[in-house]
């Protein structure tokens, strides 16, 4: 499994804890995120709903997916479950007391993430400075049941996505447990690094305008489709160097990534796919017109073509001609 380097500090700087207050306003919601469907222009010119979990809402009706936090994959505490059993809200504080070090991401769901986007954005921070360009953060929202955002209401059975509007990534951490009981994966913590990776692809998407270049269509060969497929690879180029990328303090903060860790993150793209949600959350058929994200064996493809090559300029989804 992932481990983190002991002594590497973790910055929850990027992290706004808003679990256990209430989100409010906003109207539809337009982003990034790991599946959906297209609803049109909102949030920065990325026209894709913003979550995996919608498509069933909309094909089954009524919420689907947990609406608190019931922990992470691997099935240790948060800070969201023991607030729950004294009946208190989550203090935003607690996060930067109980998250120093990646011995404490090592230990704790909750910091596990932390580290992951701190990871993320440290590979990404290096990227942009090799090319004499600043990037420029996003903070990761962790909320419970509802949030408002730049891009409208957000709610927990959207899953985790990507606002452009405010360039922050949104997550109820409830969708780990969703990705096990609900999509079917294997449910590794290393799925957690892989979502996220995805999410802040968009981002990059963003601030390189790749994102204004796509609508709201459909199909196989769509924007929409190619734009989540380099997001998919943008997040096998983080695996890829995530081991060998040095932090604010100098330290590497993922010491080791293992083969399973791989394998565990393949599986949740190959649950994750157009046809797959389709064909096993939705009408039990596959409609390629309707394709937003791309088939389980893309998303898989181009992660592996991220993660083999560790090179961002080899996840071109818009000049391929063969999406795979």
């Amino acid at each position: 499994m992932v481990k983190f380097n002991e002594g590497a500090s973790l910055n929850t700087g990027q992290i706004s804890d808003q679990r256990g207050s209430s989100g409010g306003g906003g109207g539809g919601l337009g982003g990034g995120g790991l599946g959906g469907i297209p609803i049109g222009k909102a949030g920065g010119g990325i026209g894709l709903v913003v979550a995996i979990v919608l498509i069933a809402i909309q094909l089954f009706g009524g919420k689907f997916g947990g609406g608190s936090d019931t922990g992470s994959a691997s099935g240790g505490s948060s800070l969201l479950q023991q607030a729950a059993a004294t009946g208190d809200n989550v203090d935003a504080s607690a996060l930067a007391s109980e998250c120093r070090t990646g011995a404490d991401a090592n230990a704790k769901d909750d910091c596990r993430v932390v580290g992951f986007v701190n990871s993320i954005q440290d590979y990404w921070a290096n990227q942009f400075k090799s090319t004499g360009k600043t990037y420029p953060e996003a903070t990761t929202v962790f909320y419970s049941q509802a949030v408002s955002t730049g891009c409208g209401q957000g709610s927990s059975g959207m899953g985790p996505f990507y606002c452009p509007a405010d360039n922050q990534v949104y997550i109820d951490l409830s969708f780990w447990q969703d990705l096990k009981t609900q999509f079917g994966t294997n449910g590794g913590v290393f799925a957690e690094g892989y979502v996220l990776a995805h999410e802040y692809g968009h981002h990059i998407q963003a601030l390189l305008g790749t994102s204004d270049r796509v609508g709201s269509d459909s199909g196989p060969t769509s924007g929409s489709v190619r734009l989540e497929l380099q997001a998919d690879c943008y997040a096998g180029v983080w695996a890829k160097n995530a081991t060998s990328t040095p932090g604010a303090d100098g330290q590497i903060l993922i010491s080791d990534i293992t083969d399973q860790d791989i394998s565990d993150a393949l599986d949740t793209a190959s649950k994750i796919g157009d046809d797959y949600i389709q064909t096993h959350l939705g009408s039990g058929r596959s409609d390629p017109s309707q394709y937003t994200h791309g088939t389980s064996a893309q998303r898989e493809k181009w992660f592996r073509q991220g993660f083999s090559t560790g090179d961002p300029a080899q996840c071109d989804t818009f000049g391929a001609k063969d999406l795979g």
